[in-house]
């Protein structure tokens, strides 16, 4: 054999075995090794399952602080130029934000439409900006829903509301049978609460086009509901003080507060506060403002790869797997704790809390399916910080009218930021 044959042989041989080393598989160094940034409890049981069917690809759970931390830490990072994990779980809110500070990369061309056709409109409006991009594979979901105590309906023989007018009636007719009873409460603290509602209403607090963005806060959808809440304490109907605080707890345990608008995932938050009330509690669909079914949500996050990934194809292929394969979703459910976005997950066993109610998730799947798209957008923390203060001024003077006013200077907060953010807006 001449040299030259020989060389080009050589030559062959080694490209050939470069390629193979980066069709998504691993070398002969070794398998692929990506880490993987999330807070979710038992994360590294759900992992497990992957490394042990892809030798090739072995992914390595960071166990994380929950959302805001865990975006500070890479936005950190990504401003460093090093230090990001290959893999992230984020907040559907955070995205944005993660995006526009190029943290995120866009996999839709490593994403099967297989995959992303599990997923509703909403779920990947959060994801995809309302582009072609992709930015992450959603993860979990927090459809609202109405949490009440059934014995205390029996009892006063109040039917459950299926309209936000029958729930107002039913909020009176509780405080006035006991006025140290409560149908719920306003939050001022939980502008992730209210943004879901808002949501349901018709809402979407922010918009982009190209790279021009708007805020329409203040709308007739979210007003609707904000005077609505307003309303309810101006009348001393519901509560007006925060959710998750010890006098809140306490008065789900003694029978003051029995109802909650709360999402999916509220059964482990009953149990872990209020134990003594195991079994007296139902989840019904939200009430509705009119004929054509729809719901918001509360909380949720996707699994994005990040900008310095150094094998973004098997990134993205980890993250598919992870919330659309049905051995990954089941992972995801009884080692988790999550309820999966994908519609392909079929959950039948309620939650320990809820025990005696068989239908739990199929009234979780009617509320998953009907979720309105929202945008959200790059500066949510300034909007979530304003819904704060000036909601908490509001709550505190439990009238109508200031919770108009607070709507109006959210809306005026929030734009004011994207502005002196270095965004370009319309407005």
């Amino acid at each position: 054999m001449r040299r030259s044959t020989r060389l080009c042989l050589a030559v062959l041989l080694t490209a050939l075995t470069l390629l193979a080393a980066g069709c998504g598989g691993g070398s002969a160094d070794g398998p692929v090794k990506l880490t993987f940034w999330t807070w979710a409890p038992n994360m590294d049981k759900v992992v497990a399952v992957w490394n042990e069917k892809h030798p090739d690809i072995q992914v390595t759970v960071n166990k994380q602080d929950g959302g805001d931390p865990a975006v500070t830490k890479l936005l950190t990072a990504v401003k460093a130029g090093k230090g990001a994990p290959d893999i992230m779980q984020a907040e559907y809110q955070k995205i944005p934000t993660l995006v526009s500070a190029g943290a995120l990369a866009d996999i839709s061309k490593d994403v099967p439409t297989s995959a992303t056709g599990q997923f509703g409109t909403a779920e990947l409006r959060a994801v995809d900006l309302g582009s072609k991009a992709l930015y992450a594979v959603p993860q979990d979901t927090g459809p609202l829903a109405f949490f009440y105590r059934a014995d205390v309906f029996q009892r006063l023989g109040i039917a459950v509301p299926t309209t936000w007018q029958q729930y107002a009636a039913a909020a009176r007719q509780i405080h006035q049978a006991d006025p140290t009873m409560y149908l719920g409460t306003f939050s001022a603290n939980d502008a992730g609460w209210f943004a879901g509602l808002a949501q349901q209403a018709g809402a979407s607090w922010w918009a982009t086009k190209g790279q021009t963005w708007s805020v329409d806060i203040d709308s007739a959808a979210t007003r609707k509901v904000a005077d609505f809440w307003g309303g309810l304490v101006q009348e001393g109907v519901i509560d007006n003080k925060p959710m998750y605080t010890p006098a809140w707890n306490a008065a789900l345990n003694d029978g003051k507060q029995v109802g909650w608008v709360s999402a999916v995932w509220a059964p482990g938050v009953l149990e872990g506060n209020a134990a003594k009330t195991k079994g007296l509690w139902q989840m019904a669909p939200l009430p509705q403002w009119g004929s054509t079914f729809t719901d918001g949500a509360w909380g949720g996050s996707a699994t994005g790869v990040t900008t310095q990934s150094q094998h973004p194809e098997q990134a993205a292929q980890f993250a598919t797997w992870l919330n659309t394969d049905p051995a990954a979703l089941k992972a995801l459910v009884s080692d988790a704790g999550i309820y999966p976005a994908a519609k392909s997950a079929q959950l039948t066993t309620p939650p320990a809390f809820f025990s005696n109610q068989s239908d739990f998730y199929e009234v979780a799947a009617k509320g998953r399916d009907a979720i309105s798209p929202f945008t959200y957008g790059p500066n949510v923390n300034a909007a979530y910080n304003a819904y704060n203060d000036a909601f908490g001024q509001a709550a505190d003077a439990k009238t109508q009218s200031a919770f108009g006013q607070a709507l109006t200077q959210m809306q005026s907060t929030t734009l004011s930021n994207l502005k002196s953010s270095g965004f370009t807006t319309s407005q």
